[in-house]
């Protein structure tokens, strides 16, 4: 029996095999095509994402009378992003497996900042590995990539637009106005002060003007909360009093927090309380935050009578309503 040790095997990488576009200048040729052609089918599912986004009336039926405009809306949406990145996908990895250089290169490991000589080598490097993966002479490939990037980039921008108009002033007014009847949610009653008694608490909006239409925003804004006290429990100044009515007093239900309904009312200790996070407000103080994470008061309204001895706002909420936000921190 031989005592002779075989042979290692060589433990490095197998021969090195070319690729058919390699060696052959027609497949190369074509392996860039269809790198293109994948690279344009990107660019044509953007334009039918955005086609779909902007074109599509999902409101109306006739653009697709079998399938319907909502479903087309829904299906050019997904099928034209998809198409896009795919396209891009495919393209890339059909490019790097067909055309671009696949000989393994070993680095080794080096401190965190290279001399400037290597660096420099560095650069070089980069230079010579784009010019033999061919980034520098495909100009096919690159128009085509930079078309379905540059479109594909384009969608996210889009979709912005479903986040809505911005609000303008929107958040700083609401659909009361001088003389406008409070009435009662639901029902739409005007209300006169006889019909609160001492610790009752009622919900109200504003009356709706000819022509108008209440729409949930406006709910959400206009919600006032009436309550009645008796005149000397209140712990106001002059012009805060004057704001209420034989001991009726009104404020946004919408919590100054973060726009929660207050909803509780403890009538022993006339205190307000938002059930979301225990923002607590003193009645008596015209809504003074005495618990809590709230930052301001109930927004106060200002009422009285009208000639006929109805409730109406003496003017505006005297600021915004509901939560703070970055343009009004406090």
């Amino acid at each position: 029996m031989s005592n002779e040790l075989t042979p290692l095997s060589d433990p490095g990488l197998p021969a090195h095999v070319h690729r058919k576009a390699d060696t052959d200048p027609v497949a190369e040729k074509r392996a860039e095509q269809q790198v293109a052609v994948l690279f344009a089918t990107s660019a044509f599912g953007t334009i039918l994402f955005i086609y779909s986004y902007l074109f599509i009336d999902t409101k109306q039926f006739i653009f697709l009378p079998i399938l319907g405009n909502t479903n087309a809306h829904q299906l050019g949406l997904g099928m034209g992003l998809a198409i896009a990145l795919l396209g891009i996908g495919f393209g890339a990895v059909h490019w790097a497996k067909t055309l671009m250089s696949d000989t393994e290169v070993i680095a080794e490991r080096h401190e965190m900042r290279s001399e400037e000589s290597d660096r420099k080598d560095f650069v070089t490097t980069v230079k010579e590995r784009s010019e033999v993966a061919g980034l520098g002479r495909r100009s096919l490939i690159k128009r085509t990539l930079a078309l379905s990037v540059g479109l594909v980039g384009l969608s996210p921008i889009l979709l912005l637009g479903d986040l809505g108009p911005l609000p303008g002033k929107a958040l700083e007014t609401t659909s009361w106005r001088r003389g406008t009847r409070l009435v009662t949610d639901p029902g739409d009653r005007p209300i006169k002060a006889s019909d609160l008694e001492v610790g009752a608490v009622a919900q109200v909006l504003p009356e709706l003007r000819p022509g108008q239409k209440r729409t949930l925003e406006d709910i959400g804004k206009d919600a006032v909360l009436l309550i009645r006290l008796r005149p000397a429990e209140f712990q106001l100044d002059a012009e805060r009093l004057s704001w209420t009515h034989e001991g009726i007093i009104a404020f946004s239900k919408i919590c100054s927090h973060m726009g929660c309904a207050v909803a509780l009312y403890e009538q022993t200790t006339k205190h307000l309380l938002c059930p979301c996070h225990q923002s607590t407000f003193d009645v008596t103080r015209a809504a003074m935050v005495i618990f809590g994470p709230s930052a301001r008061p109930l927004p106060q309204l200002a009422i009285t009578i009208d000639a006929d001895g109805y409730l109406i706002a003496q003017q505006p909420f005297n600021e915004s309503v509901g939560p703070s936000y970055w343009e009004r921190s406090s």
